[in-house]
């Protein structure tokens, strides 16, 4: 069902770059969208307005940035322990 709101998503050119570029994280937060909202069928998925489209999209991009964030905190708060240890090393 997420395949099919994500198809639609590019059918009304909805998507930046950076998002078709990362299709299966943005497919399975849109399921995770679908889900908390009880939409459960493609034949719901068709049947949503336009402006209903946009708010889920909306809400998949609101957790798309929060899990980008996490990653880069986990990301830079990796490199600052390498740096600390070859630091040690270095005594």
């Amino acid at each position: 069902m997420s395949q099919f709101a994500y198809s639609r998503f590019l059918a009304n050119n909805m998507l930046t770059t950076e998002e078709m570029a990362n299709k299966d994280e943005i497919v399975r937060l849109t399921e995770e969208v679908l889900d908390a909202r009880g939409i459960e069928c493609d034949a719901k998925i068709s049947k949503i307005s336009l402006r209903q489209l946009k708010e889920i999209l909306e809400e998949v991009r609101r957790r798309y940035k929060k899990n980008k964030k996490v990653m880069v905190k986990k990301s830079s708060s990796s490199n600052t322990e390498v740096v600390e240890e070859e630091i040690q090393y270095i005594r």
